[in-house]
């Protein structure tokens, strides 16, 4: 079965590959990823790309498609990524405490948030079970679990006011900015790295705009314009991140969240600056596809098989950290690691297009036997 490359699994493709290298603190290539030089970074092309698959999945808002199955279907979805947060979260715990025998060194034990499982084990697992306590870097599943559980939400009134959805996204988004709404972390107190009741605005800005009428229609037929007013947003962006330029949070007025920059809360001048370089940046993919169809389709197969990928990454980007801890780091550790990461998400993502052909043709055939 041949796969059609498409643009969404070709971006996606880039946010893994991108999120794999930010994982790493001090990388050399993350220089060359758009997080150096952009306000927003991966995660809000991930979280806006997922809301458009999301709309892909559930079909136009006339879809004949039952409200009970397409909940439960949703639901199942959130499942799966539980299921996938909780694996990887086990294997980074047993990587961290292995390396940490190992080297008879009890610091890596408070890597990443994860001191107080090995501390006070009884409450954490508990904690980690119900994703209200996540080690660093392996936050981003939890945040996708509970978007996935609020879908239904959304998919339901898109299917009875499709008018409707991005109202209450920004309604929420709104309250939850102005009344700083955080979701707690237990048992050590905080707050969730990305609170799900603010990102909920990029998930749903990514559903919409997959429409193909309505906004998302709206927004096609006037791309040209839209693209001369983005163009200047993502200079100024560019500006801001490399010298530094930001606003003194004493001298903004309240709700202060509406005029900072907050990843936890993707504030506005974020999911701002993110739309414009979506909107500059979609122009190019033509062109890549034309001079560069290796890489798009490398990147589509990896966008394809997205959580796997992202699991394996997640693993990969510790063993990343871990491996510079160990060496010191340097451009050379540094290709290394990217060339190794980069090589076995790719693995990955072919093992399971040749499983899933390897079915096909299995099926195919019992098919051709019984008839």
């Amino acid at each position: 079965m041949i796969r059609q490359v498409n643009p969404v699994d070709f971006w996606r493709g880039i946010a893994l590959v991108s999120i794999f290298i930010n994982h790493i603190p001090g990388i050399y290539y993350s220089r060359f990823t758009h997080t150096a030089y952009s306000i927003s970074d991966s995660a809000d092309l991930f979280v806006f790309l997922a809301g458009w698959a999301l709309r892909y999945m559930v079909g136009a808002p006339s879809s004949k498609m039952p409200a009970w199955y397409l909940t439960l279907r949703l639901w199942g979805r959130a499942i799966t990524l539980y299921m996938a947060q909780i694996v990887i979260t086990m294997i980074a715990l047993a990587i961290l405490a292995g390396v940490a025998l190992w080297l008879n060194n009890p610091l890596l034990l408070e890597w990443h948030n994860a001191a107080a499982v090995f501390n006070d084990p009884g409450q954490t697992l508990v904690g980690l079970a119900l994703i209200t306590h996540q080690l660093g870097y392996f936050n981003i599943l939890p945040l996708y679990v509970l978007l996935m559980t609020m879908a239904p939400v959304f998919v339901l009134v898109d299917r009875v006011s499709p008018h409707l959805v991005l109202p209450l996204s920004l309604l929420i988004y709104g309250l939850t900015l102005g009344f700083q709404v955080s979701i707690p972390t237990w048992p050590i107190e905080g707050e969730w790295f990305f609170n799900p009741l603010a990102w909920q605005l990029l998930f749903v800005l990514g559903f919409v705009l997959a429409r193909e009428d309505g906004i998302g229609g709206l927004i096609r037929r006037h791309m040209q314009a839209i693209r001369l007013i983005a163009l200047p947003i993502l200079i100024i962006g560019v500006f801001l991140t490399y010298y530094g330029w930001w606003i003194d949070p004493t001298e903004v007025p309240t709700p202060k969240l509406y005029f900072l920059l907050s990843k936890t809360y993707a504030t506005p001048p974020r999911v701002f600056q993110f739309l414009a370089l979506v909107a500059v940046m979609s122009v190019t993919y033509p062109y890549i596809k034309q001079f560069a169809s290796w890489l798009v389709e490398f990147l589509a197969m990896l966008g394809r098989n997205s959580l796997y990928v992202f699991c394996i990454s997640s693993i990969l980007s510790l063993v990343g950290q871990i491996v510079r801890f160990l060496y010191q780091g340097s451009v050379y550790i540094d290709t290394t690691v990217v060339i190794c990461g980069i090589l076995i998400m790719a693995f990955t993502a072919w093992l399971l297009e040749w499983r899933k052909r390897f079915n096909d043709r299995i099926s195919l055939r019992v098919a051709a036997s019984s008839s």
